[in-house]
């Protein structure tokens, strides 16, 4: 202890080392060790405790103990709880460094969505769920992100579902089939790399918002940290995905918003921002604290914004045509002139009175002076008798409108940073529709995503949503005619989204259906990533009790991949203390012994017996990688 408090002294001497209430900032001084840190190293030869305690003399040159002074320092950081005390004797650690203290952390993983599933089939089961934060080293995640085997490939066409025979391809080799994959987000769109990289014109993501009430129904928020790093891993990604000329959209409210829109400073430059695109998605809760908040905001940047080029986008203008007669809707128009030439001084030829419904009426301006038509008597005469003129007194005047009838109800705009959602509960509507039950709690709305892909898109171009939710993204993207690729790890996947696909290419008319005169057709491919210790991190996370964790735990030891440093004898003799945790201490130990490589199957495993990869798992994953033995 007294080695520790001269430490704690010497170190506080350094104000860069100290906290604003007198503590030592601890991983500071971890970095500073880790990385040979002049000035550190500097302020523990000026004693002569600390000199004789990490360092060494070899051949007349003083040789500082970097490993003996991190792990000392990390011994005192550590909290003295029952999980920690276990933790600590079974000996997950490498070199000498526990796990959760490593500083050279290159991911930080959040089981919930990236790793663990946690068997929810519908968004709103909102069960309790187990929610672990894991950081993995470098060292770590060598295989992490290498390409996955594919499994259980599905095709679904008019006909239904089929069984899997070769993806389609264009004229330069790039897959042109529509694809659903099930599995890891992160895992799954670094599997797209080799295929898609530089090709994807348009990304559209609706990720958790990190406020503790997300469509996940986590049982605790993200931690900020983790938040941005958990959208860094995965926007770094599909920034190499997008095409030159590509965009992304992503949606989020004001929890995360301005943070998100550093963090895609950072990853697209801030040269390459186009908008905060603010929608009014829906009214604000009453009981609000202090403001109702009542939009989302979607953050937009361009892959290079010199290659940039957005299209006006179509709008429903039905608002304006609220008159109806045999003849169908229409607007009316005032047929006297208005502004500087409206005088019957400037245009005397206009200036006349016309027989309506056996009344003489002229153009009369406000101030009750002379006005003038806007067209000849010979016109107004005409209009009159086709039924296309309607009378109305207003403030003692006597006017005449013409009617305008509709043409196609829509008319071309550029699109602006502002959406007044006039589609409101669309979303939620069209599911209950298609599903008779409610099945998602807040699903936007295809009227939204039609917008995005109208002013990003041509037909035929690529569109991926990698938080596919409900499929909302695919379902518009299919009934525009654009290629999608959606991922998701949920169940839901094949409850929601994929029955929902299946019912576009029937021809269901939700949605965006009737404004794109859709009438069907069509196809996907459904693929998953092979699971491998996938597999025990969603039993670990359904088990209801210590007793199905340790059975759990018999068959980790002889078909899983446990991290290469634990110690099987070690877990087994302290086998009470891990009785006596928490049920959630025991779930977060056991999933911490699996190796994080082995998650899902390797492209490079296809071959490897141990994995059991069968003939059509093979057939799949080479057609899709091209591999051509």
């Amino acid at each position: 202890m007294k080695l520790y408090q001269t430490l704690e002294n010497q170190i506080k001497k350094e104000s860069n080392y100290v906290s604003d209430n007198g503590e030592v900032k601890k991983w500071v001084v971890l970095n500073k060790a880790q990385n040979f840190d002049e000035e550190l190293i500097e302020l523990l030869l000026h004693d002569s405790d600390l000199k004789e305690k990490f360092f060494i003399m070899v051949k007349d040159v003083l040789v500082f103990k970097q490993n003996l002074f991190i792990q000392f320092l990390e011994q005192k950081n550590y909290l003295n709880d029952s999980y920690t005390q276990f933790k600590n004797k079974v000996g997950l650690s490498i070199d000498g460094q526990y796990l959760k203290q490593r500083n050279e952390v290159a991911l930080v993983w959040p089981f919930k969505d990236c790793v663990l599933e946690g068997g929810q089939s519908r968004e709103e089961d909102k069960r309790e769920e187990i929610f672990f934060n894991e950081t993995l080293a470098q060292d770590e995640i060598t295989e992490l992100l290498d390409p996955k085997v594919f499994t259980n490939a599905k095709v679904f066409d008019k006909d239904g579902e089929k069984s899997f025979d070769q993806l389609n391809r264009n004229e330069k080799g790039t897959i042109t089939d529509n694809l659903i994959i099930k599995g890891n987000n992160l895992l799954a769109l670094h599997s797209l790399k080799k295929e898609f990289t530089g090709k994807v014109k348009l990304i559209y993501i609706d990720p958790p918002y990190n406020t503790g009430n997300d469509g996940f129904k986590y049982n605790d928020t993200f931690n900020h940290s983790t938040w941005l790093t958990f959208m860094k891993n995965r926007l770094n990604v599909a920034k190499d995905l997008l095409s030159d000329d590509g965009v992304i959209f992503v949606q989020c409210d004001d929890n995360e918003q301005a943070y998100l829109k550093i963090l895609m400073d950072e990853i697209f430059g801030r040269d390459n921002f186009i908008s905060n695109i603010v929608w009014k998605g829906r009214g604000g809760r009453q009981d609000s604290k202090f403001i109702a908040q009542i939009h989302e905001t979607i953050v937009s940047f361009s892959k290079n914004i010199s290659r940039l080029e957005l299209f006006k986008v179509t709008i429903e203008d039905n608002s304006k045509y609220s008159l109806q007669d045999e003849k169908g809707k229409y607007k009316v128009q005032l047929i006297r002139k208005w502004g500087s030439n409206s005088r019957r001084i400037d245009r005397p030829n206009l200036y006349y009175g016309i027989n309506f419904r056996d009344e003489i009426i002229f153009p009369i301006l406000p101030d009750g002076t002379d006005g003038c038509w806007r067209w000849s008597e010979v016109k107004l005469k005409k209009a009159i008798e086709n039924n296309e003129v309607i009378f109305v007194e207003k403030e003692g005047r006597k006017e005449l409108y013409e009617k305008i009838y509709e043409r196609d109800g829509t008319k071309q705009v550029v699109f602006n940073s502002w959406i007044e959602e006039s589609f409101s509960g669309q979303g939620a509507k069209t599911l209950q529709n298609l599903f008779n039950k409610k099945v998602f709690e807040y699903p936007k709305p295809e009227q939204l995503i039609e917008k995005i892909i109208e002013i990003s898109t041509l037909e035929n171009d690529i569109v991926l949503d990698y938080h596919f939710g409900s499929g909302t993204t695919a379902t518009t993207a299919h009934k525009m005619n654009r290629q999608y690729i959606g991922i998701e790890q949920m169940d839901y996947i094949e409850t929601v989204a994929v029955e929902r696909l299946k019912k576009v290419i029937d021809g269901e008319q939700g949605g965006i259906s009737k404004s794109v005169n859709w009438q069907g057709g069509g196809s996907f491919i459904y693929l998953e990533l092979k699971k491998y210790n996938q597999i025990f991190i969603e039993q670990i996370e359904e088990a209801k009790d210590s007793e199905s964790l340790l059975k759990i735990w018999e068959e980790m030891k002889t078909k899983s991949f446990l991290h290469y440093n634990i110690d099987i004898k070690k877990q087994e003799q302290y086998l009470e203390d891990f009785k006596a945790l928490h049920l959630k201490e025991q779930k977060q130990h056991l999933c911490e012994l699996l190796n994080k490589n082995q998650l899902y199957v390797n492209l490079s495993s296809l071959n490897d017996e141990n994995f059991e990869c069968t003939p059509e798992e093979k057939k799949v994953t080479k057609d899709f990688y091209q591999i051509k033995h």
